[in-house]
């Protein structure tokens, strides 16, 4: 296998645990489990400290069900006479597919998932030929995450369980399509690879159920991620793809603003030193050996006096008691809403943490004051807050296949990852740190709740087709249930407006920015918050760049600019009548919403670019009212 570099960002995605690589000399290769991630290839017996890899995101860690998190190791060398820690660490990989073909002569051969070397072709090199054999482009997958080599030997042969085993080729007849490839086997059986990747609303598939005329070939749930070729119970349909194609991998990523514990008698940056190095290690030690009792504030002052030095005893007492868990309810649990789901819950601590000015060592907020900025374009928010730093933690939770959303379960999805799946204090997930800066912008809700009751009728019929597009997706592709209010698409078309006019005025690229959306109906506390922030893994943004840009005289610019741009797409007026009749874009859940006007990259949106619409925020050509913006769209025209 093939030694090729990847950034510690991509093992969380787009390449994450089950996710296939190409690497630089062509390859093909397999993310390996977490079982095997921090050992060394190498003989060297020099010890692995697990504990400069960890970090610790207390909401994260409580909603996943994990004692702490880890960076993927990076790798290291060190020349004689270095002391240099973890080095020669590696992420294991390996070869997948296992089936390869010569370009020549077709000739197919399934090579382990170990092997490292290019294979020659066998039948060529009999003939004095030197050629290569290379991966074949087709796998198959199950919406419970398991991958296979494409069973050539099974449909060629038509049998769930061949006889034959004579030499295969794969043979292309010249063609565009999967009809024109075809498998022949030297016994004189062939088959074209045609409807390989078809699959029925009722979730059956055409290679499971006519690869042979009287037995279902399913899943045979294999796991080659895990360094085996052996299976577990799955019988899902199993369906043919290229393994290139975007539904191959959805990396399954739960993300969380860095956000203090809140207590009256405990200094945020207390518990904050109390949860980084080297503290939360001696404290989880401890934890784990059952000597929770000696950890006491003189304890804590022999490992460093210098950083516990401005806290009284009885601040250190309250900060360990939260970091073990062992407080009483935090300001953030007390502030739960009778009626929001686990998401809502998780996003509202936050909203209420954005609206706030902070100075912490990771999360500097400052408030805009709104009377500095124009008022036609501030009377439609109610606060305005810049972001000078910001913490998030991304971490990988699991993955999908086929569907973005599935009915597995987080345990279902955490267990394939792990070959042998950890409990208790041994749980862990990677993940990875992002810090930036953003502009949260808060709309004002009486504002939202006019425009929303003199629009009624007009925007819930707009809102219908999308709403009933959604309702069959969902039951077809399992996703979950939800609903999609005029608020909610109001606020993530205009995220993606602001956030591509951002890009234009101040050079951002179009993947160092993303949304962050709070959005709620409930009438006793309603949300209604855009935040865009710096997302890139590295220092793009971070130097106080986005936060200018909110601030008065830039902010309105810019938000006038977007709205003006989403009057008008390129492709209008296709664009706004596809979303008055038939809707467009991922699943058809957009309206009049376009690569050309409101679309962002993937890794910017938190919906997979679905649920947008301009004219919710600019209004139709004849009707600018129904817009939430219309009256700005006016003056401009």
């Amino acid at each position: 296998m093939s030694n090729s570099p990847i950034r510690r960002a991509q093992l969380i995605a787009p390449f994450g645990v089950g996710a296939m690589f190409v690497a630089r000399d062509g390859i093909s290769l397999i993310t390996c489990g977490l079982d095997h991630w921090y050992e060394r290839e190498s003989t060297s017996n020099e010890n692995i400290d697990i504990n400069e890899f960890k970090i610790n995101e207390w909401r994260l860690e409580k909603r996943l069900k994990v004692d702490h998190f880890r960076l993927p190791p990076d790798y290291r060398t060190k020349g004689q006479g270095e002391d240099i820690p973890n080095c020669w660490l590696n992420v294991p990989f390996l070869r997948f597919p296992q089936w390869h073909y010569c370009t020549t002569c077709g000739y197919l051969e399934k090579l382990p998932l170990t092997s490292r070397e290019k294979a020659k072709c066998k039948k060529c090199e009999k003939e004095g030929k030197t050629r290569y054999l290379v991966q074949v482009p087709f796998v198959a997958i199950c919406d419970h995450g398991h991958i296979q080599d494409f069973p050539w030997r099974e449909w060629v042969h038509r049998s769930v369980n061949p006889s034959c085993q004579e030499p295969m080729r794969l043979v292309s007849t010249g063609g565009a399509t999967l009809a024109s490839q075809q498998i022949v086997c030297n016994c004189g059986a062939k088959r074209p690879l045609a409807s390989i990747t078809i699959a029925y609303s009722n979730g059956q598939t055409y290679l499971t159920k006519y690869l042979e005329n009287e037995n279902e070939y399913t899943c045979k749930g294999k796991r080659p991620w895990h360094g085996t070729e052996e299976g577990e119970n799955c019988d899902r349909p199993l369906r043919g793809s290229l393994r290139s194609a975007s539904n191959v991998y959805f990396a399954d990523i739960y993300s969380a603003i860095y956000l203090p514990r809140e207590k009256d008698d405990v200094p945020s940056e207390l518990v904050a030193t109390l949860e980084d190095l080297p503290f939360s290690t001696i404290i989880k030690t401890l934890v784990k050996s059952g000597a929770e009792s000696e950890l006491t504030p003189d304890y804590l002052r022999q490992i460093n006096a210098r950083m516990l030095n401005p806290y009284k005893d009885k601040q250190i007492e309250s900060a360990l008691k939260a970091v073990l868990g062992n407080d009483s309810k935090t300001q953030q649990e007390e502030e739960k809403i009778e009626g929001d789901d686990i998401e809502t819950s998780f996003r509202r601590e936050e909203f209420n943490a954005l609206r706030t000015e902070r100075d912490e060592d990771q999360l500097r907020i400052k408030q805009a004051d709104l009377s500095m900025y124009e008022q036609d374009i501030t009377k439609f928010f109610s606060r305005i807050m810049l972001i000078d730093k910001l913490k998030e933690t991304r971490a990988l939770a699991g993955f999908r296949r086929i569907f973005p959303e599935s009915e597995l379960e987080p345990d279902d999805m955490k267990s394939l990852m792990w070959a042998d799946l950890p409990h208790g204090k041994n749980m862990w997930l990677p993940a990875f740190i992002v810090y930036g800066e953003g502009i949260f912008i808060e709309f004002d809700e009486n504002k939202i709740e006019e425009w929303v009751s003199s629009n009624y009728e007009i925007i819930n019929e707009r809102l219908k087709p999308l709403v009933e597009r959604y309702t069959e997706e969902q039951k077809n592709k399992k996703l979950k249930e939800r609903h999609v209010s005029s608020k909610f698409v109001l606020l993530h078309t205009f995220a993606h407006l602001l956030m591509n006019r951002l890009t234009f005025e101040c050079g951002y690229s179009s993947a160092s920015l993303k949304e962050r959306l709070y959005v709620s109906t409930n009438k006793e506390a309603p949300m209604a918050g855009v935040l865009i922030y710096t997302a890139a893994g590295d220092a793009e943004g971070t130097l106080g760049g986005l936060v200018r840009m909110g601030k008065p005289g830039y902010l309105e610019p810019v938000i006038r600019g977007a709205l003006a741009n989403a009057q008008w797409c390129s492709t209008d007026p296709v664009c706004m009548e596809l979303g008055a009749r038939g809707g467009q874009g991922p699943n058809s859940c957009n309206l009049a919403a376009c690569h050309n006007c409101a679309l962002v990259p993937e890794t910017a949106c938190e919906e997979f670019n679905m649920f947008l619409d301009r004219a919710l925020v600019v209004g139709e050509h004849a009707n600018s009212n129904l817009g939430y913006f219309g009256e700005i769209i006016r003056s401009i025209y």
